[in-house]
């Protein structure tokens, strides 16, 4: 022990020298690198300390063999803003010198030190100091400096999570042994979802999506399916339930062949969900089909399949043809029905890849969803053998063309001008109710059917009043959702509320009618800043632009920001006011 104490004063001695007579201490440089050029809240960056140390000299390593010399050590500051772990030193050398006994543990030449730095969740966005000190002792094969330090502060961007940032400095990363923390996985719809796909067999995969598509029809958005199928059936046939159903089983392979495509593509291509409703040249073929049905139903024509084609059939049926065209075009109705368990399977086949497990995938989630349309295909045109004979069925066959001519302005009103758009289906309406009543007298000598004529029309009647009522229209204060304001409210730490909606999309409406309009959420909604972004020309440039930025595949899609900018919830469905303020309060 004297000896060692005798051998660390002859050091500090040769130490005071160097000191004295002014030579240069500063015998080691170092230079800092980081994995990103921005930082996200609650993310993850390497960080790299590159040391070169003068030739002939060494530093000690952060373990030296012997207790009298001082080990490299480096201290972080901005506790508050990052958090470091992992803290890795380099292999260090065990070389033989003439001042210890036994070999001194030591870096020489150019090394790394690493660190793995966490940005706190909480940071918003802006440059943030990050001070590093690194302690270090010199010596060579004479003599030990005195302990030195370097003292540098790093400047760090941190941004919000919608900002992309980049890979750096991958050629100094590539050499060092530093690694991130692995994720802890969440349970999340989407991948739950995909994770169960994968680990299933081809058939339970099946069964799976098929009772999914069967709670499809508790959603909003295929309401328009019930008035339109049963205005359809309601005239088909002739009472047959053989005919019936072989006319449902082809309406309903029609819309799963349509449901098929548009998910295919839409998984493989990554646009948006549904997206065809939004093009004005679909809407009018819908509207159209509608309303060329409708016309069959007042006498003009009859869908009929060409009789050579019926002989090599077997016997197929007449309107089997159009109940295959019918569900066709009712398949691109159906395609807006985004959910958590469709936006689920669209991620899982865009990760697969395989366009004929897509294509296998959707087409039994669509007949998960027709399904119950067959069923009601087959009700609705057993109403037609109710009576023995007479007017009674042409009468009928009328109420259900009106609805379909109802359904056709439905869809065509996203494409007409807003400022008369909202009074054409009253109009409508007030209109066929009173020709129902007073000009069409078919099967009026029919006691009960008149009774019901009659309180069919008032009730249509009385609806059209009730829509074209002026009411206070009582919802959030949103605002035009725009870039450079999106930008303003993240620097301004503002939380926000994005709503992402289309014309065409049912369950926009429903929230704008039920959730939004509520009076709780309406004085809760006053704590953010709150945006719409209509997405109802979802092919133009500008709204393309956005889809990618927030990664939105379907409508209704609602974003929930903190102050930092970080995603807290997102929501790709109808919800209640309740559920709307439970994930307004977490925030």
């Amino acid at each position: 022990m004297l000896k060692k104490l005798s051998i660390f004063l002859l050091l500090w001695g040769f130490s005071q020298l160097y000191a004295q007579f002014g030579m240069d201490l500063n015998l080691v440089q170092a230079k800092y690198y980081t994995s990103f050029d921005k930082m996200h809240p609650g993310a993850e960056f390497k960080l790299a300390l590159e040391l070169n140390i003068e030739e002939t000299w060494h530093i000690n390593s952060n373990t030296p063999n012997d207790d009298f010399l001082i080990g490299t050590s480096v201290t972080f500051g901005g506790a508050e803003s990052f958090t470091v772990s992992s803290l890795t030193f380099p292999q260090a050398k065990e070389i033989k010198f003439s001042f210890s006994e036994s070999p001194v543990s030591v870096y020489e030449g150019k090394v790394f030190i690493t660190a793995l730095v966490k940005v706190n969740s909480g940071l918003t966005p802006g440059e943030y100091k990050f001070p590093v000190s690194i302690e270090y002792q010199a010596c060579n094969d004479a003599s030990c400096m005195p302990p030195a330090e370097i003292d540098t502060i790093l400047t760090l961007n941190v941004v919000n999570t919608s900002t992309p940032v980049s890979e750096i400095n991958n050629e100094v990363f590539s050499k060092v042994a530093v690694s991130y923390t692995a994720p802890v996985s969440e349970e999340k719809d989407d991948d739950s979802l995909q994770s169960m796909l994968e680990s299933s067999g081809l058939l339970f995969s099946l069964i799976l999506v098929f009772v999914g598509g069967l709670a499809l029809n508790l959603t909003p958005c295929v309401y328009p399916l019930i008035p339109i199928t049963i205005g359809y059936f309601g005239g088909q046939s002739e009472g047959s339930t053989g005919k019936l159903f072989m006319l449902g089983l082809f309406y309903v392979l029609g819309m799963a062949l349509t449901y098929s495509v548009v998910g295919v593509v839409t998984s493989l291509s990554g646009s948006v969900f549904g997206t065809l409703m939004q093009n004005p040249i679909v809407v009018i073929i819908i509207a159209g089909v509608l309303f060329a049905l409708a016309l069959s139903m007042f006498g003009l024509y009859e869908f009929k399949m060409p009789d050579s084609w019926v002989m090599k059939a077997g016997g197929a049926k007449s309107g089997v043809f159009g109940a295959f065209f019918m569900g066709l075009t009712m398949g691109i109705v159906a395609a807006p029905c985004i959910g958590p368990f469709v936006l689920g399977l669209v991620t899982a086949v865009a990760a697969k890849g395989d366009p004929f497990y897509g294509f296998m995938m959707f087409f039994f989630l669509a007949l998960g969803l027709g399904t119950p349309y067959l069923i009601l295909a087959v009700f609705s045109g057993k109403l037609k053998s109710l009576p023995r004979a007479g007017f009674w069925m042409e009468a009928v066959k009328h109420i259900f063309g009106f609805i379909l001519i109802g359904m056709a302005i439905y869809f065509i009103l996203p494409i007409l001008p807003k400022s008369f758009s909202g009074y054409v289906l009253p109009a409508y309406m007030i209109f066929a109710a009173l020709y129902l009543t007073l000009v069409d007298k078919l099967a009026n000598n029919v006691t009960g059917f008149r009774i019901f004529k009659i309180v069919f029309s008032v009730v249509i009647l009385a609806t059209a009043v009730w829509m074209l009522w002026p009411v206070e229209k009582k919802s959030p204060d949103w605002q035009k959702f725009e870039m450079a304001t999106y930008e303003s409210s993240l620097k301004s730490g503002e939380k926000m509320i994005i709503d992402f909606y289309a014309d065409w999309c049912v369950p926009c409406k429903e929230l704008d009618a039920l959730t939004f309009s509520d009076d709780k959420v309406i004085a809760l909604s006053k704590e953010f800043t709150n945006y719409k972004v209509d997405m109802t020309k979802s092919m133009s440039e500008t709204t393309e632009e956005i889809r990618k930025r927030f990664n939105i595949i379907g409508m209704p899609t609602i974003i929930f920001l903190d102050e930092q900018g970080n995603e807290i919830k997102r929501l790709t469905g109808f919800v209640n006011a309740d559920e709307f303020l439970e994930i307004m309060k977490k925030i």
